[in-house]
């Protein structure tokens, strides 16, 4: 069983250190290290649309298997056979929903920020997704930005996940931070070319 350890620094930063030979939790760890840097933006607040939606489907499907079981067990089984079969399939119709969900529209993203202007009128809706293959130390983000004057734009990077953690599996909060400000940096000089 791998584990994940926190402990603070000198200056109350917190130090999560993972097992650096897991890969599930070495992404994992950067991608959430990558979401903190990227709340810390001006006037960025995390959007929670994709989640809700994944949360949504499981939801019903849960309700549907808790719906046929106290069927079932107010109409014992030869009378609750027709309900059990709606439920049963609808059930497995509710999880081939969920996979395409995962598969097409969240696509590896783990964090959604809105950032607004003092008014807390929305001026951009930026979305952070990775990839890390298995069995493999290349670790890819992708930073992409839409508002209303321009086209969606997206940038990404593709390193070692070497570059984040050091040698004792600590995640290296100032490298991951410099990287997303080189990827905001370059989203913004991009809106500036458009203008």
């Amino acid at each position: 069983m791998t584990q994940k350890k926190a402990e603070k620094n000198e200056d109350g930063t917190e130090i999560v250190q993972i097992n650096k030979w897991d890969g599930s939790q070495v992404k994992h760890a950067i991608d959430d290290a990558f979401k903190n840097a990227l709340m810390e933006r001006p006037n960025c607040r995390e959007h929670f649309g994709i989640i809700d939606g994944r949360l949504i489907i499981c939801f019903l499907a849960v309700g549907i298997a808790l719906f046929a079981l106290a069927y079932d067990y107010i109409y014992t089984f030869p009378t609750s056979r027709p309900i059990l079969i709606i439920c049963v399939s609808s059930y497995f119709v509710l999880m081939g929903i969920l996979t395409v969900y995962t598969t097409y529209i969240e696509k590896g993203i783990f964090a959604v920020a809105i950032q607004s202007d003092s008014n807390g009128n929305t001026l951009r809706k930026y979305t952070a997704s990775s990839d890390m293959k298995k069995y493999d130390d290349k670790y890819s983000i992708s930073l992409s930005v839409k508002d209303a004057k321009n086209p969606p734009r997206e940038v990404s990077s593709t390193k070692s996940c070497a570059n984040y953690i050091d040698v004792d599996g600590a995640i290296c909060h100032d490298l991951i931070s410099a990287e997303l400000k080189k990827l905001y940096n370059s989203l913004n000089s991009a809106d500036k070319k458009d203008k």
